[in-house]
């Protein structure tokens, strides 16, 4: 009995380690949050800075570490500038995704009905319809900007998060404690802010973690077909799509938001897939 305690106790240790790969992860995250957030002190040149004496200067440079681009403008000073860019229209993105699609979700669990049909019909028309074409379709006919932007990029994936919320506020009304905090004269804003949404949050965590890398790839892709942030702005899908014209002879100026934006993504995503195994009660 005694080494199977052991036994036991040894292994719980090993559950809770955290992967390589993950350690990976919340280290690239936590690396891109602070050049985020001291964007204006670590860029070494303004991002609009020009210095045509010095135009696609190859990196290594010493007053260029990464190059520079076709006009001279320091590749690392618009990378740094595009990490804050992407990241922000990210975050606030998902943050809006996520509020919009709850609130869904909760009110088609509070009336069900005709409510509920509606909100689930809408849910259905956003999945059908390629987000894409949508977005391209509304940049073009209101024009763009970077508060419109936003929003805009707030509209995708919201349904995954009425969906969830909607199944998991049914699930929770049903159990003795929302049934117990009703008959003590709550109210529903009070029944699935203060006791439904705690209870759910993880998983609408988890979510958020899965989308966030999705909102980044799309943002890239609008920015690189000249419809997402722009110009004098960027971004790293607007440092791509203007570095596609010197692939071949200066390759660096799109390889750099490239790679940032592959390693960015890869690193959201291992963090999320390990958040899902450790918050996901039916994985334990």
């Amino acid at each position: 009995m005694a080494e199977l305690a052991a036994a036991a106790g040894g292994s719980a240790p090993t559950r809770r380690r955290i992967p390589p790969l993950v350690w990976f992860g919340i280290g690239w995250i936590l690396l891109m949050l602070a050049t985020a957030l001291l964007a204006d002190v670590a860029a070494p040149y303004r991002f609009t800075a020009y210095d045509l004496r010095n135009r696609l200067a190859m990196p290594g440079d010493p007053l260029h570490p990464l190059g520079t681009d076709e006009l001279g403008r320091d590749v690392l000073s618009r990378l740094i500038v595009s990490i804050r860019i992407s990241l922000m229209i990210a975050f606030g993105a998902t943050v809006i995704s996520a509020a919009l699609g709850t609130l869904m979700g909760f009110l088609a669990a509070h009336f069900r009905g005709i409510v509920e049909q509606v909100v689930l019909m809408l849910a259905d028309f956003q999945a059908a319809m390629p987000f894409l074409v949508l977005a391209l379709a509304v940049l073009a006919f209101f024009g763009n900007s970077l508060p419109l932007f936003v929003c805009l990029m707030g509209l995708y994936g919201w349904e995954r998060y009425a969906r969830i919320a909607r199944g998991l506020a049914i699930a929770a009304g049903a159990q003795s404690y929302a049934g117990a905090v009703r008959q003590i004269g709550a109210g529903p804003a009070r029944v699935y802010l203060r006791h439904i949404l705690p209870n759910i949050a993880s998983t609408l965590i988890v979510s958020m973690t899965l989308t966030f890398p999705e909102v980044i790839l799309l943002e890239s892709g609008l920015s690189f077909l000249g419809l997402g942030v722009q110009p004098p702005m960027t971004s790293l899908g607007n440092m791509v799509g203007y570095g596609r014209e010197y692939i071949t002879r200066a390759p660096w100026i799109m390889l750099a938001p490239a790679t940032v934006i592959v390693l960015t993504t890869l690193a959201v995503s291992l963090v999320g897939d390990w958040l899902r195994d450790r918050l996901d009660p039916t994985l334990r």
